[in-house]
Order: C-alpha cells, then structure tokens, then sequence
C-alpha cells in the first residue's frame, strides 16, 4: 500500500527525480534549492536506485557534468537556484541548441521577494533567452508531475527542459504519496560524432534554425496535448473579469476565490510559460472584456502576449513591478480591478500578543559561537581603516558588526578587492583591502580571481574564513571535506592551504579563528607582506560551524556590573545575540536563551568587564 508523507515541495520533485529513471545529478546548494540534491540522495538510498548524486563545485560545473551525462543517453539533471543559473549561463546558453541523446533537466529555484537571495530575478526570462521549454508548477504535487513529464518533453524532443519553481513552492508542504519503484535508465554508450557535439559557428548555423522548428513543435504540443498544465476555470455566465495566471500566483488565487464565494472570474492556468501556448492565450482573450496577468516575478507571460489592448499586470503597473506576490497582494489587485475594495484583516489581536510578549524585531544575525563573528572582530581590530569587501554566505551577516562594506555576487570579494586596491593605487592612496569569504564559496568562484590577483600582483589579503560546512544553505559538503550526498560515497577533500599555494601565493598561513589575539598579529603581517611585494596574502581563519555540534570546551561567562560603563562597544563590534543590552540600567548581560558558552567574547570588552564565570557562576 503506498505511504503517504508530508513531503517539501523539493522533495517531492526530489523523488519524482529518482522515479524518473536519473542517472546522473548534480548541483551547488542555494536556497530555496538546497534541500533536493539530499533529497534526491536520500531517495535513492531507499529505492536502491542506481543514481550518482554529487555536489559541483558550482553551478557552471554541475550543469555541465549532468550536460556530459545527457550526451552518453543517460538520464540527468541539475539542481540550482536562479542566481546560480547566473553562473551556469555560458553552458545553459549553448546546450539548449544541441539535440541531445538522453533526457535533461535544469531545475531552477526562484526566489520573490527575495527571502534569501541578492536579486529576485525570473528564470523563466533565461529560458525564454536561451529558447529552453519551461514548466511553472503552482504546487508540490504539480511539481513532481512535471519532472517526469519534462523528461519525456527533453528525450522526444532532445532539448534541455527547466522546471522552474519559487520558495512557496520548494518550501510548501503536502500530503503526497512516496515513489516506491523507478524507471529503469537509458542505455549508455557515447557517440563519437564531433559535428553533434562539437558547437562551432558552422554548426550553430544549422543547429539554430532547427532548434526554432523544435520549439514551434513543443509549442503546438503545449496547445494540444498539456491539458493538464495548461486550462481553464470558466465563469458561470459573463465574466467580469478574465485572469490568466501562472505558477504558484494560481494556487493563491483558487484559495482566494473559494473564499470569496465568487464564481463570475474566468481563470486561464498557463503551466508552460515558454513556449507559450499562443492558441490558447489569444482564444481566451478574444472572449474576455477585462484581463488581468498574474505571474512572478517578471512578466514573461505578458511579453509574449501578442495583443495586450484587453491585459492589465506589470507592463502598466497594474501588477506591482517588483515583490512577491502574497495572497494580500492578489487580493488588493483582483478586487481592484472588479471596483471593490478589499477588506484587511483586524491585526489588533496580533499587535496586542506581541507587546504581552515583549517581542520585538530583531535583525538577522551571525550564529552565538559562529567563528565569523571572532574573525571579524580580528580584521577590524587589526586594520580598522580597510576595504572589507566580503561575498555571498553567512558572512553577509557580519554587516551588523560593521566587519563588510560590499557585497555582489559569488567569488566577488576577491576580485572587487582586486579593483579597489586598482583604483586607489591608480591614485597613488595606500589603503589596506582585506577580502572575506567561505571553505564553500573559495572553492566555488574564489579560486579564478584569486589567480587573476597573483598573476597581476594585486596586493590585497583575501581571508578564507572556514568553518567546514556550506553554512548558509544547510550544511551541505564542498571540495575541502570528504562528505558526498549519497550512502558511503566518499570523496576527497582539497586543501584550502594548498591549492592557495598552487595558485601561486606565497604568504598562506591558518589561524584558529577563536583566537583574536593571533588573528590580529596575523592580519597585520599578511598585510605587511601583501604591500611589501606586491601580492596577494592568504589567511585561512579556522574553525567548525556551531552547527555541526563539535565538541569543545565550555566557557561561562559573565558581565561584571561594576566594569561595565554601558559602552555599547561589544554590541556595535561583536553583536553576539548571547549579548544584551540593557537600555534602563545601560548595562551589558549575559543573555543564557541564546549563550552557547563558547567564550569568544571575553576579549572583546576595551573595559575587561566580560570574564569567564566561576564554576557554576552564569
């Protein structure tokens, strides 16, 4: 009898993945994406499936192993969120006009809002860029139905396939029933045929327009034979409104009209936004008086639109341009458009619990022990005046002690410091840059301008602040550790000390990132050496992420009250969630909710007022 479970929206794709028959897949963690691979890992295990599971080291890399993969037969896919397409492009781009031998699929998580990214850009507009069919689940139980259905579309056709989701539907959860077999994987065997796999510009000539006649071919499919993705919700009577929707904006949407009672709104659900089904769009607005476009977060639907004299969305700001689109939002639109103002919730009840509570907002924060927060405090101690450019990870987090001043994109700390320490000698100013980033992302994107820096002798100081874990997206394994998604699959870990060496550099040293007093000295003199020759230093600030549940020594502490001046200097400059402020007595405590005892602050206060308890003492 099948079991069901209330699975993530991620893993539901995940096993419907397995089932699919995947040979090969690949990916880099990113939120929301981050909880397929293991998902994927973990569903094989019990299945026995035959599936390889691997992290890349990046997106470009994953993409491009499951794309080798394709081009044997076997079955693949990879896994990453939309500003890891970013850095997959360069290969997603030229895959996409190859006939492929085995099926592919891209699955791309995005993100509105954004809850967890540094844009909230539409993966839909790379595939609609690149002439990649995608599909738009609304839900998990969609969601999976898709991933087996794009592996038929990506084998009929030879064409890379994107499923495309959003946080609401990664992160939504369902009753769904759990795969219980798998399809057997396709025979393998490479074909040693240069002019299908080789891309050259002769080739790209005749590939091209095939790959056009391809689409057009999806796209009348899309019309004719996905009915189940592709529908409509007719009114009963004239409708006074026409809504053509995609992704999970439906899902709200059904809620809200269930709600409302209302049955005089025509519904079109597009789950195929690219190619999209023309056919079927044009008849549903040659009927309709009034439409309205939801999507999220850009307006792919709407661009393709071939008459939008009837449409309202985000082309005539009817649809905000920039947001997720919550079910209040929906509400304010849809309502609006059929002149009737929406009724809002009474939050009285809410904001009285909240002051009964005492609760107030609090910024996002580095973890209480996170050794990021003592290799900060080192930097800023040692070189107050530096460039602090840092990199996308939990390190962004350290904007609240003051320890970054920029931050753009994976791998950008080392080669933005390249430019400040560019810019300022063009100037002839003599301005330390000290870059920050993680184990996970040096590896990711941190090792080619670090290259670019020895090669041009930059001299900047780039710390690797490693805490043995890919923290931010939930303590995935990377190229420095050993771990590996699937069942005793072992791997071999890289030494972040060597491959710095074998980039060239000749200041590399580790440093126990606990250890303030080291990290100082050693902050001055690889700064000292970087200014002195002309080149790059490495400092390797180590120490394992308070997640992985290490074992070591416990430290009370406490504030002594009468050393305490009510500085603020420990909260400014260390901002330890297990610090507290208090704003009456203008006094510093101990906060033991949040207080992991690891002691790193006792160097911190200028006033020696934080010292390590008495045995028992708190």
């Amino acid at each position: 009898m099948p079991v069901k479970a209330m699975l993530l929206g991620n893993e539901a794709v995940a096993e419907a993945v397995v089932a699919s028959g995947c040979q090969v897949a690949a990916a880099y963690p990113g939120t929301p994406s981050s909880e397929i691979l293991p998902a994927i890992a973990a569903t094989a295990d019990r299945l026995n499936a035959p599936t390889v599971v691997e992290w890349g080291a990046n997106e470009k890399v994953a993409l491009e192993m499951a794309i080798g993969a394709a081009f044997t037969g076997a079955r693949s896919c990879a896994v990453m969120k939309q500003v890891g397409l970013n850095v997959a492009a360069d290969a997603f781009m030229t895959v996409a006009l190859y006939r492929l031998k085995g099926g592919l699929l891209l699955i791309s998580s995005d993100d509105p809002g954004p809850h967890s990214s540094q844009n909230e850009q539409d993966s839909r507009m790379f595939a609609l860029f690149a002439k990649a069919p995608v599909l738009d689940p609304s839900d998990a139980v969609e969601a999976a139905s898709m991933v087996k259905d794009a592996y038929v579309l990506s084998e009929k056709y030879g064409v890379i396939t994107m499923l495309r989701t959003t946080t609401r539907v990664a992160h939504c959860r369902q009753d769904i029933e759990q795969v219980e077999t798998f399809e057997k994987g396709n025979d393998v065997m490479f074909e040693k045929t240069p002019e299908r796999w080789v891309s050259l510009p002769a080739t790209v000539r005749v590939s091209h327009p095939n790959h056009n006649e391809r689409i057009e071919k999806i796209r009348s499919e899309f019309e004719t034979e996905w009915g189940k993705y592709n529908y409509e919700i007719p009114a009963k009577g004239k409708p006074k409104l026409g809504i053509i929707v995609g992704g999970v904006a439906f899902s709200t949407l059904k809620d809200l009209m269930k709600r409302w009672g209302r049955d005089d709104i025509s519904i079109l659900r597009i789950g195929t936004p690219y190619p999209l089904p023309h056919k079927i769009v044009n008849e549903f607005l040659s009927r309709q008086d009034k439409v309205l476009v939801l999507e999220e977060p850009y307006p792919v639907i709407e661009m393709q639109l071939m008459n939008r004299s009837k449409s309202s969305g985000r082309w005539n700001g009817v649809v905000p341009s920039a947001g997720e689109l919550l079910p209040e939002v929906i509400e304010n639109i849809v309502l609006s458009e059929l002149g009737t103002e929406a009724k809002r919730p009474d939050t009285a009840d809410l904001k009285l619990a909240i002051e009964e509570l005492g609760l107030s907002a609090r910024k996002p924060q580095l973890c209480a022990g996170c050794p990021h927060r003592n290799s900060f405090f080192s930097i800023r101690k040692a070189l107050p005046n530096a460039i602090g450019p840092s990199d996308i990870g939990c390190y962004s987090l350290a904007i609240n002690q003051k320890g970054i001043d920029s931050s753009l994109c994976m791998g950008a700390s080392v080669t933005m410091a390249s430019g400040y320490y560019l810019a300022h000698k063009e100037t002839g100013q003599e301005r330390p840059v000290i870059a920050t980033l993680g184990d996970s992302t040096f590896f990711h994107m941190g090792v080619p301008g670090l290259i670019s820096a020895v090669y041009n002798r930059h001299a900047i100081v780039l710390c690797v602040l490693d805490n043995s874990i890919t923290a931010m997206t939930g303590g995935q394994s990377n190229p420095g550790l050993t771990g590996k998604p699937r069942k005793d699959d072992v791997g071999t870990a890289l030494s972040i000390e060597g491959v710095a060496r074998g980039c060239g550099v000749t200041f590399v040293e580790t440093v126990e990132a606990y250890d303030t007093t080291s990290g100082v000295d050693a902050i001055k003199r690889a700064w000292e050496h970087a200014k002195a020759n002309q080149t790059p230093a490495v400092l390797i600030f180590k120490h394992p992420c308070m997640l992985l549940r290490v074992s070591q020594e416990i430290i009370p502490v406490t504030v002594e009250q009468d050393k305490c001046v009510g500085c603020r200097y420990c909260i400014e400059n260390f901002g330890c969630p297990g610090l507290s402020f208090d704003e009456s007595a203008k006094k510093v405590s101990i906060n033991t909710r949040y207080c992991v005892s690891c002691g790193a602050c006792v160097v911190v206060c200028p006033h020696k007022a934080i010292v390590k308890a008495s045995k028992g003492g708190n």
